[in-house]
């Protein structure tokens, strides 16, 4: 038996990180949600158009596309794009295009088509009260300080050879929060039913191993 797992949580609390490992223990597979709006967002920046300018995007959107291979890896218009969409420029716009209604409608029907086989790990702002709010069995809210969060992102600059200065990172960080929490589609909140996490201070390996007891009650 197979179910979906949905984690949400502030940007760089690890999100992404822990469900590839959970991904690599449960043999699941990953859906990166924020890295398909990080594509958007990189993509438009690219092309020069406003990050308000919701119907140049939708058109843009038209002639895109995003997937996401078996590795959880993911492709624009068939390209490998991991180096170029976790810059900061590229982060704030993500965010600024998520609060775009018709940006968010595509996406969100995009992620729960491909959620219905069940058996992945899902990750994002809004996946426990949106996207998988009726398909996921086990929500995790997982956060972290944001000094905690910066210090991983600088850290992950770094070994992809990216220019990066913490204390930037961090200020973006709370801006990034205000915004995400603040938006007027689907803001960033803990689900109901999901269970928090706070990572600030816990290894991989520990949350992994918290959010796998979790799991096994739901598939024993």
């Amino acid at each position: 038996m197979k179910i979906n797992i949905a984690i949400d949580g502030p940007s760089a609390a690890g999100k992404s990180t822990i469900a590839k490992e959970l991904c690599k223990r449960l043999g699941y597979r990953h859906i990166d949600t924020g890295a398909m709006y990080r594509c958007v967002a990189y993509k438009a920046l690219k092309n020069n158009i406003s990050l308000d300018d919701e119907m140049r995007i939708v058109a843009m959107m038209d002639e895109t596309q995003i997937r996401i291979n078996k590795n959880g890896e993911i492709l624009l218009d068939g390209v490998f794009v991991e180096q170029y969409i976790r810059s900061n420029e590229v982060s704030m716009a993500a965010s600024a295009v998520s609060k775009l209604e018709q940006v968010r409608e595509r996406l969100v029907a995009q992620q729960q088509e491909m959620a219905k086989d069940y058996g992945y790990v899902m990750d994002g702002r809004d996946i426990g009260t949106v996207v998988l709010k009726d398909l996921a069995e086990v929500k995790i809210f997982l956060t972290a300080s944001a000094q905690a969060r910066g210090e991983r992102r600088h850290l992950q600059n770094l070994q992809l050879g990216i220019e990066s200065d913490l204390q930037s990172i961090i200020e973006d960080i709370k801006q990034r929060d205000l915004q995400d929490s603040n938006r007027k589609y689907s803001p960033l909140r803990k689900a109901e039913d999901a269970i928090e996490i706070d990572s600030s201070h816990l290894s991989i390996e520990e949350v992994v191993d918290a959010i796998i007891e979790i799991v096994n009650k739901y598939i024993k």
